[in-house]
């Protein structure tokens, strides 16, 4: 056995695991035990230098350990559950059996930490304990009926309540997740789809001290995810099932309580620790519940709930730009992102809730607006990310109705537009622009260059679309029995008008700026060659009478004005530089 150490209960080639041996050169890299050929090139196992997880230090036993706290949870759920239901022993036999074999486990589990190499031993006894005796309350409270409500959950939050305590003296973020784990994970086995909630909501609420003082990212999650995916589930099945509708309000009230701490525990730790995006995430997560609730209720009350929570959620994040606020609040950016965030959905609910088909594309503008203009202000890309979702749904819906097809046809015009279509043409125009003001203030930007041009094109195109919906929209809303032929005679005009304004803008910049004046008379040009196409392709079939002669006639003169400006514009900057070459007209 030369050149092998002996390591006691050790396996052969493993380091610390008991079994067998390990090679007393094995701690150098590359090392063979002599007369052991050296393995050759794609033989397979693990790599030079590095340690399969099955043999590193402590894991075989972590497994045994979490497999142990499982098997043990799940004998105790029986002893609570299937005992009772098979009339094994009497009810005080079972519930006193599970105490005395909670606080068993949790006292040795305490004698074995000290000891050592115990400290996996001493976790895993302690979590199964802890977890037993928080079941153990539960049944009592749920199955049995001999505590109150109010002091069952009293009870199990102080059951809960030791056992971080416990985990916090141990510092082992494993015993606080273990812990929280067994008691959530199989609750659902000893109670009721509302008492189920209540207990899940204490463990949430429970350890959101421990967050404050440790950095443990994995009770985060385990804390915040048993309780919102329980609420989601009967929130799910409170809407397909009719006899789930008595318990609503307790639904309702459930997703409010896992929202507030969600959002108290966040902002308490991000103020702590300002990088623990594992914090805003548990925050995010806590959100879901109260966004899906309003799913449970009629029209007008869903309304509510989502414009309040909206209102909350929003209040949170702009107290981020509010001046002087944030100093005195420090509010942390994180969280008021992630409410930013969920806010809009809450408005994006409580918008589709107010409105119908004709009218959310107004609510949708007006809201993308007040986004898009912040944005710009703030020069903020997320929140002119959320400005540029309202408008899309907004335009998605809008182009539903306002279809080509119903501003081609008479027939279809008179029976989908009126007021609500032209106001939201009029609104959709105002997002055109202030979408152009907010893009030309963000970092990145660069003036006069393709990016700008791209997106005067897109903005331009878009314009057209809704200056046409506006005309006819108006026209349709008139009543008059000509509106639609008015109302496209009036869109081409309008068309060359805002042609020749771009024109005239970009031939007054032709000595200031190259830039601007080469981006004002493209799209210039091209609105022009829009509105010419219009008015030969569709006002010549569609309209008739004066109304397409003052279509030809004002379009006729604007061309006229706009030529005569650029001939002038052209023929002064050649004098006043009579030596540079010429300039392409």
């Amino acid at each position: 056995m030369s050149g092998w150490a002996t390591v006691p209960g050790g396996v052969p080639g493993s380091s610390g695991v008991p079994g067998g041996f390990v090679p007393s050169m094995s701690r150098r890299a590359g090392a063979v035990p002599p007369g052991v050929p050296p393995r050759p090139p794609g033989w397979g196992g693990a790599a030079a230098g590095k340690t399969p997880w099955w043999q590193q230090e402590g894991m075989i036993s972590r497994v045994l350990a979490v497999a142990g706290v499982g098997v043990t949870l799940i004998g105790v759920v029986m002893l609570l559950v299937l005992a009772a239901q098979a009339g094994f022993f009497g009810p005080v036999p079972r519930v006193i059996a599970g105490a005395v074999f909670s606080v068993g486990l949790v006292g040795t589990g305490m004698r074995v930490f000290g000891r050592a190499g115990g400290r996996v031993g001493g976790i895993s006894l302690a979590a199964t304990g802890i977890a037993g005796a928080y079941l153990d309350v539960v049944a009592v409270t749920s199955i049995y009926g001999w505590l109150h409500p109010v002091v069952g959950l009293a009870v199990a939050s102080g059951v809960a309540a030791g056992g971080v305590v416990l985990a916090m003296r141990w510092q082992s973020q494993p015993l606080a997740v273990l812990v929280v784990a067994g008691a959530a994970l199989l609750s659902p086995f000893v109670t009721s789809e509302l008492v189920l909630l209540a207990f899940l909501i204490v463990l949430q609420s429970t350890c959101v001290p421990v967050q404050l003082v440790r950095d443990w990212p994995f009770l985060h999650a385990m804390r915040t995810a048993p309780a919102t995916l329980a609420t989601l589930f009967a929130i799910a099945v409170a809407v397909v099932d009719d006899s789930a509708q008595a318990r609503v309000c307790w639904l309702l009230t459930a997703a409010v309580a896992i929202a507030v701490i969600g959002l108290v525990g966040g902002v308490l730790v991000v103020r702590k620790r300002s990088g623990d995006i594992v914090a805003a995430l548990a925050f995010a997560l806590s959100t879901v519940p109260l966004l899906a609730a309003p799913a449970m209720f009629e029209r007008h009350s869903a309304t509510l709930v989502a414009a309040g929570y909206a209102a909350v959620l929003l209040v949170v994040a702009a107290l981020r730009i509010v001046p002087k606020l944030p100093e005195l609040l420090r509010t942390p950016g994180s969280i008021a992102f992630v409410a930013t965030i969920a806010g809009s959905f809450a408005l994006l609910e409580a918008c589709v809730g107010v409105t119908r088909v004709q009218t959310l594309p107004i609510a949708l503008f007006l809201v993308a607006l007040c986004y898009l203009g912040l944005a710009g202000q703030r020069r903020s890309r997320s929140t002119a990310a959320i400005g540029a979702a309202f408008t899309m749904v907004g335009s998605i819906v809008y182009f539903a109705t306002m279809t080509p097809e119903a501003l081609a046809t008479q027939r279809l015009a008179h029976e989908r537009l009126g007021i609500a279509t032209a106001l939201g043409a009029a609104l959709a125009l105002a997002v055109i622009a202030a979408a152009v003001w907010c893009a030309r203030r963000l970092p990145g930007m660069a003036k006069g260059g393709t990016d700008e041009s791209t997106l005067f094109v897109v903005a331009s195109i878009a314009g057209l679309y809704a200056v046409t919906a506006a005309a006819v929209s108006i026209g349709i809303a008139t009543g008059s029995a000509d509106g639609f032929v008015i109302g496209h005679s009036a869109a081409t005009i309008l068309w060359m008008a805002a042609a020749t304004a771009a024109l005239f803008f970009g031939l007054r910049n032709l000595s200031r700026s190259a830039a601007v004046a080469k981006l004002a008379l493209g799209s210039g040009l091209l609105v022009t060659a829009a509105a010419l196409a219009k008015l030969f392709l569709f006002d010549l079939a569609t309209l008739d009478g004066l109304v397409r002669v003052a279509a030809f006639l004002v379009v006729g003169i604007l061309l006229l004005l706009a030529g005569t400006r650029y001939a002038r514009a052209f023929a002064e900057a050649g004098a006043t530089k009579p030596d540079s070459a010429a300039t392409p007209r």
